[in-house]
């Protein structure tokens, strides 16, 4: 069914092929002979905190004999209602240890959906914070049947500060975090687990419907690293540098954190990735030789004189995802962290997360890159699935590899949906439309739900975005398709926009004719937005992506 890969010709002329062999131990078998090897290597820097691998690897021991001796055995859910703090990746080495899986529970989450994450997953055991466990937990009116225990930890304990009082839950055993850690021995063993094992249930925001729970086997979150490390490899002398201001709970940040930890690397952890100037001064204590980041933080990061102040000389690559990175802010970003360092990422949570990578050696700033090691991604049509379009063509981007996801949990009518059986292999849906070069580069269209129909046409959202960015009255623009009620099939074209502060003094009616004038000009006219709505502020998901979904529910 599917032509020749032709990225295989780039992967050879890039030292890229054969790929690489699946390391089948767990993330607690890593830390473990990083912690003989280079005890005093620092794991994590959390503020002037450094924490070494042996250290890191004591606290994981002791945590899985806690977490053991409450009842936590293999298989068993634990849910991590944590910003980015240590004691996220304590717990996550804890549980390598146990062979029990972890679920990111979102601090931005109200406590209804705090509630359905507990119960879709079987949360056996809450590592929260102390302030989040005496704020929003207690608002939870139908607390899950499975959650048995809730251990409260401070955001500040790692740097000497003390953790507040457990809280007092019905029904529900609660205990302080180093009142349990410090009691218990570090002496847990390794449980014998596959790399068929689930190791995260990582839930999807989505933009539709409830949020879905992805099983991703330690496989998928271990071999991921392994798949990319060709683009820049790791030196394995614990000098390497990774800063990442994604959230641990998200996959993004869940996955750069494991592939540091995996391969020995020193990570900057940084709790707000609002404070440009907290996150400088660290960059120039510890110059980075890893970068990740979303577009918005670049932009943010750029703006920010003391920036421009890092020392650069050791950045291996800067990568970029969650986001299209428009060339403009490409060009500005590589002014001043220099050519050939910076790379697009491509992935979903349900694929590990990356399937597709821009090399930064053969970068193409149009494209988001090539399939990684081991990853087969093609694009075909809309209507069926089935039939691979040509090259230049767009359609639905499919992806199979070690890093696709085991399914979700709960639900396999939608697992049947988003995995599919082609050519004896099984591919991820996506749910994004693109379309591919001769070369093998894949560019991103839009989302299958964000690409519009207006009179037979289709309208990709993310083209009319792209081109608003030249107009300097807008700072930020979303489009939203809604039904057409006077041509079924159709979509009418909705945007959204955010004006820069020099705008908002203009008058109102003359800054909408600008951009309608704009439009007019530079598109076709079913591109052209019929409802032109001006709003405070677009909102963004957690990790800097435009939130649609809640521009659809306004």
């Amino acid at each position: 069914m599917f032509r020749p890969a032709p990225w295989l010709a780039l992967h050879r002329s890039l030292g890229l092929e054969p790929p690489p062999a699946f390391d089948d131990r767990p993330l607690a078998g890593h830390l473990a002979l990083h912690a003989a090897h280079r005890p005093e290597a620092v794991a994590i820097q959390f503020h002037d905190r450094g924490i070494g691998y042996g250290e890191l690897f004591t606290q994981g021991l002791r945590l899985a004999t806690a977490l053991r001796a409450l009842g936590v055995a293999k298989g068993d859910v634990v849910g991590l209602h944590l910003p980015n703090v240590p004691q996220y990746l304590v717990a996550v080495t804890a549980l390598s240890r146990l062979g029990a899986v972890g679920t990111g529970v979102s601090p931005l989450l109200a406590p209804g959906e705090i509630a359905f994450q507990l119960k879709d997953a079987g949360v056996k055991v809450l590592l929260t914070l102390d302030a989040l466990a005496a704020a929003v937990l207690p608002r939870i009116t139908d607390m899950p049947a499975c959650l048995h225990t809730v251990i409260a930890t401070g955001a500040g304990e790692s740097l000497g500060l003390p953790c507040g009082p457990a809280p007092e839950l019905p029904g529900l055993r609660t205990m302080r975090y180093p009142d349990l850690v410090g009691a218990a021995k570090a002496d847990c063993p390794q449980t014998p687990v596959t790399g068929d094992d689930t190791f995260m249930i990582q839930y999807t925001g989505g933009t539709t419907g409830r949020p879905k729970g992805a099983m991703l086997s330690i496989r998928n979150l271990m071999y991921n690293p392994q798949q990319t490390e060709a683009y820049a490899g790791w030196s394995g002398g614990y000098d390497e540098v990774l800063m990442s201001a994604f959230p641990l709970f998200h996959i993004a940040g869940l996955s750069v954190h494991v592939a540091a930890l995996r391969y020995g690397c020193r990570t900057l952890l940084i709790p707000d990735p609002r404070d440009m100037d907290f996150i400088c001064r660290q960059l120039q204590r510890f110059p980075p030789t890893r970068i990740a980041a979303v577009p918005t933080l670049y932009q943010m990061l750029v703006n920010t004189p003391a920036f421009r102040e890092v020392d650069f000389s050791r950045l291996k690559i800067a990568l970029s995802g969650a986001a299209p990175l428009p060339l403009e802010d490409r060009r500005r970003i590589e002014a001043i962290i220099g050519a050939n360092r910076l790379s697009d990422v491509f992935g979903m949570t349900e694929t590990g997360p990356v399937h597709v990578c821009n090399p930064p050696m053969r970068c193409k700033p149009t494209a988001v890159g090539i399939p990684v090691a081991a990853t087969d991604t093609r694009i075909v049509d809309l209507e069926t699935g089935t039939r691979e379009m040509p090259f230049n063509e767009p359609g639905e981007i499919i992806a199979s590899g070690p890093q696709v996801m085991k399914g979700y949990l709960n639900l396999p009518g939608e697992s049947a949906r988003a995995l599919r059986v082609l050519d004896g292999r099984t591919w991820m849906f996506t749910g994004d439309v693109g379309y591919m070069d001769e070369e093998g580069y894949v560019h991103v269209c839009d989302r299958a739900k964000d690409m519009l129909i207006v009179g037979g046409y289709k309208v990709f959202s993310v083209e009319i975005e792209d081109k608003l960015k030249a107009l300097d009255c807008i700072a930020q623009s979303a489009v939203i398709g809604t039904p057409d009620t006077a041509r079924p099939g159709n979509d009418v074209v909705n945007l959204y926009v955010e004006l820069t502060p020099g705008a908002r003094t203009r008058d109102e009616e003359a800054v909408r004719a600008e951009i309608l004038a704009f439009c007019r000009e530079n598109m076709a006219p079913y591109k052209v937005p019929k409802h032109l709505i001006l709003i405070e502020q677009i909102p963004v998901t957690a990790v800097g992506k435009i939130d649609k979904k809640a521009l659809r529910v306004t």
